[in-house]
């Protein structure tokens, strides 16, 4: 780690302390004690400039984070093999009990873009197979819209093909059906801020 990392780091950690953990301590206390509840599992890219709990201004506890590259989930394949985003759909739902998944993507993700143009060269061990995942769908974008929209309609295509993944889950889509469970899918623009939501066939933007 290079010292200006490890310095960044640290400063943020001494602002924590001094400023939000040293304000929420008494909420933080009662989440060791009682233990996590959180309403919503959001699916969401890794990209550093899309966090859910800032954008959604959520309290520690409140949501469950399972963080991918572009926001992928994988269907449902229970065959012994590591599937660490089925696992933490597993846990979010049958242990913790969500009310809601909303899969979150966003605006210049890298992921989808190598789902247009290929993963780089030096990225072939394990992102070239994950995003590959997203490309049938990707690819059916790129026949349909201008060139302009295009990148924009690819990864509101991947928060599609991941809330259908979300459903061949017999677990997820048995309380969908039940009406203990809701799916929901938006996209953040990084540069507007703009959050839109999926209704229907179409996102528009949230209120």
């Amino acid at each position: 780690m290079s010292d200006e990392s490890r310095d960044a780091l640290l400063s943020g950690y001494r602002r924590f302390r001094e400023g939000h953990w040293a304000e929420a301590r008494a909420e933080y206390e009662a989440l060791a004690e009682q233990g996590q509840r959180p309403h919503t599992l959001v699916v969401a890219c890794s990209d550093s400039r899309a966090d859910p709990a800032l954008i959604f201004d959520a309290a520690p506890g409140q949501l469950f984070v399972v963080r991918n590259v572009a926001n992928l989930v994988p269907p449902y394949e229970p065959d012994g093999h590591l599937h660490g985003v089925s696992a933490a759909l597993e846990f979010g739902v049958k242990v913790l009990n969500v009310s809601r998944i909303m899969v979150m993507g966003h605006a210049l993700c890298g992921g989808v873009n190598a789902m247009i143009h290929g993963a780089p060269a030096d990225c072939q061990d394990f992102v070239a197979p994950w995003v590959a995942q997203g490309s049938a769908a990707v690819r059916r974008v790129c026949e349909e819209c201008p060139p302009e929209e295009l990148m924009q309609r690819a990864e509101e295509a991947v928060v599609r093909l991941s809330l259908d993944n979300l459903r061949t889950f017999p677990w997820i889509a048995e309380r969908e059906a039940a009406g203990t469970l809701a799916l929901s899918g938006v996209h953040f623009g990084i540069a507007d801020g703009i959050l839109r939501s999926l209704r229907g066939a179409r996102f528009e933007v949230l209120d």
